[in-house]
């Protein structure tokens, strides 16, 4: 066995997220690798082959999401999105002339989720039990006990939403070679 007579060190922006460049809706341009801050702005959609394409916004415009089939479970993340939720859109952009400007999403942040609330029908206050609606407008009634309570009486519950704030990337079948995988994430990359 020969020794070892030198070595090479390579430097590599695989891995890093380098690509990526923060912007507004605005500024977004075809081709870009982008990070877009804003709010969901139409319920998510399935589209054929399996995609699901929702819109967000900022103050200064509008663009859509795409998390594309090959993404599998990526995908349920975004459907379980709503008008009003906040997050951050990772992707590459992309431009087809019948189409609006797209991010094609790597990863997604959840900064904040808007509360579900559900209309709940009030508990009779002599027996406990759930009453039910005399219907519209004409308030609540106890099939057991036969107290009525008016329409006020129904209280909104906050339901339980099926996602959590949090950040979510696509499976690395699906990943990018640049796209930074978010196990790195917490380590901040050195200066060489």
């Amino acid at each position: 066995m020969e020794p070892i007579e030198r070595f090479v060190v390579y430097m590599t922006n695989q891995g890093t997220d380098e690509h990526l460049r923060q912007a507004k809706v605005a500024e977004v341009k075809p081709y870009w690798s982008v990070i877009v801050v804003g709010e969901v702005s139409s319920a998510p959609k399935i589209i054929l082959g399996g995609h699901v394409i929702f819109s967000m916004r900022d103050k200064t415009g509008e663009i859509d999401c795409a998390a594309y089939e090959p993404t599998r479970q990526f995908r349920d993340v975004a459907k379980k999105l709503i008008i009003g939720d906040k997050v951050v859109a990772y992707g590459g952009v992309k431009e087809k002339p019948e189409l609006p400007l797209t991010i094609n999403l790597e990863k997604l942040s959840i900064l904040k989720l808007v509360p579900v609330l559900q209309k709940v029908n009030p508990t009779c206050p002599r027996c406990g039990k759930r009453m039910k609606s005399e219907g519209k407008d004409k308030g609540y009634s106890c099939k057991r006990c036969k107290v009525k309570v008016p329409t006020s009486a129904a209280k909104l519950v906050e339901m339980r939403r099926e996602i959590e704030v949090g950040a979510f990337e696509v499976p690395p079948r699906a990943r990018r070679h640049l796209a930074k995988p978010l196990v790195r994430v917490a380590y901040p990359r050195r200066e060489y």
